[in-house]
C-alpha cells in the first residue's frame, strides 16, 4: 500500500483490544505500514485526509516536513528508477519538480524538527538522497551563499549518488562488512556519477564534482583520486559533511542510527577522515545553539530539559531533570542520546 505513504491519517488506528497504533493526523511512513501489517489492519480500514484537509494539518512544520520528505523520497525513488532505465538524467524535471521540495524543506525554522523527519529508518539510498539535498542546503544558507548558488548546491547534492544505480543491490544492501573487492566496486559510484551527469545538458560542471568528490577529505585519505583540501570544490566539501551527518543518525543495513552525542563527537574528530573544518563547526554550532530548550534523552535513560550550553564544554550542556541540574561537563560518563523533535 505505498500510495498511502505521506499521507495524513483522519482517524486513530487502533487494534482490536483498543491499542492506538497511530494517532489521527499522522504522517503515514512505512514504519507505520509494517506496524499494521503485524497488527493485521484491514489497510481498506485505513481513512486518510483529502489534499484540503492535508494542507491545514501541514501548517504544523513538523508534518510539513515529515510531508514533504516522503514526497521527495518518493519522486527521487521513481526518479532514480527512469534515470537507470533510460540512461538518461531529466535535469530541467529535476529542476522544476524533485528541487523546489528539497528546499522548501529546508525552510522549517525547528532545526530538530527537520532533523528527524531526515533520518532514513528504511529504504536508506533514496531517503539518503533527500536528506542530504536537504542538509547540504541548510548549510549553505547558514554559510551565507547567494540564492543562486544554493539552488546548485541543491541540485548537487540531492543529484550527489547517482552513480549507485549501476552499483549491484546486493552490495548496496549488504548487512555485513564489504569485501575489498565488494568495496572497490562500491567506490566506482563515484566516477559513474561524475561521468553521468557530465555527459548531461545543460547542467553546470560543479554539479558532476560534488557527485566525483564528496568521499575525498582534506587529507588526502578520501577517495577516488585522494584529493586535498584546496583541490575540492567547496560544494564537494559541504555535502561530504551533511553526507557524513546524514549516514550516522540514519538505519542502514549494516548500522542502527547512532546516538546524538557520538555523531557531533565522531564529526569533531574526524572519524570518517578530515572534514573541512569551518563547515563542521557551522554545521555543529548552528545545530548545538538549538539545543537550548530542548528535551532530551540521558544515556541513562533520564529524561531532561538543556537549559544552558558550556561555552568552552558545548556538547556536555547543564539539564534540568526534573527539579535537578546535571552538568554533563561534569558528569562525564552520562551523555545526550536523543534531541527529541
Amino acid at each position: 500500500m505505498r500510495e498511502l505513504l505521506g499521507k495524513v491519517l483522519k482517524y486513530d488506528i487502533t487494534t482490536s483490544y483498543g491499542l492506538v497504533l497511530a494517532p489521527s493526523q499522522s504522517v503515514l511512513n512505512q514504519d507505520h505500514l509494517n506496524l499494521f501489517r503485524q497488527h493485521r489492519i484491514d489497510f481498506m480500514d485505513i481513512i486518510v485526509t483529502s489534499d484540503n484537509e492535508l494542507v491545514h494539518i501541514s501548517d504544523s512544520p513538523s508534518d510539513s516536513s515529515q510531508v514533504l520528505v516522503l514526497k521527495a523520497t518518493e519522486y527521487a525513488r521513481d526518479l532514480f528508477e527512469r534515470i537507470q532505465s533510460k540512461k538518461k538524467i531529466p535535469l530541467l524535471e529535476i529542476k522544476n519538480e524533485l528541487i523546489p521540495i528539497v528546499q522548501q524543506a529546508a525552510e522549517n525554522p525547528d532545526l530538530f524538527q527537520l532533523f528527524q523527519a531526515v533520518k532514513a529508518k528504511d529504504e536508506y539510498t533514496h531517503q539518503h538522497n533527500i536528506g542530504v539535498g536537504i542538509l547540504s542546503t541548510l548549510i549553505g544558507k547558514w554559510m551565507n551563499l547567494g540564492e543562486t548558488e544554493v539552488a546548485l548546491l541543491s541540485l548537487a547534492a540531492t543529484m550527489h549518488d547517482v552513480g549507485k544505480i549501476q552499483v549491484s543491490q546486493e552490495i548496496l544492501m549488504k548487512p555485513g562488512k564489504l569485501t575489498k573487492a565488494e568495496f572497490d566496486e562500491m567506490k566506482r559510484h563515484t566516477i559513474l556519477g561524475y561521468n553521468m551527469l557530465k555527459e548531461t545538458v545543460g547542467i553546470n560542471y560543479r554539479v558532476s564534482l560534488v557527485a566525483l568528490q564528496h568521499h575525498e577529505r582534506a587529507d588526502g585519505s578520501g577517495y577516488p583520486l585522494r584529493l586535498k583540501d584546496s583541490q575540492l570544490d567547496k560544494m564537494s566539501r559541504i555535502v561530504a559533511v551533511a553526507d557524513v551527518f546524514h549516514a550516522m543518525s540514519s538505519k542502514r543495513p549494516y548500522h542502527e542510527m547512532m546516538p546524538f552525542y557520538e555523531v557531533v563527537s565522531r564529526m569533531r574528530k574526524g572519524f570518517f577522515g578530515e572534514l573541512d573544518p569551518n563547515i563542521v563547526a557551522v554545521f555543529l554550532n548552528n545545530m548545538i545553539q538549538n539545543l537550548i530548550g530542548r528535551r532530551v534523552v540521558l544515556t541513562d535513560g533520564r529524561w531532561g530539559e538543556v537549559v544552558y550550553i558550556n561555552p568552552t564544554d558545548d556538547t556536555n550542556p547543564l539539564v534540568k531533570v526534573e527539579e535537578a541540574f546535571i552538568d554533563l561537563s561534569r558528569e562525564r560518563h552520562i551523555h545526550i542520546k536523543e534531541v527529541i523533535a
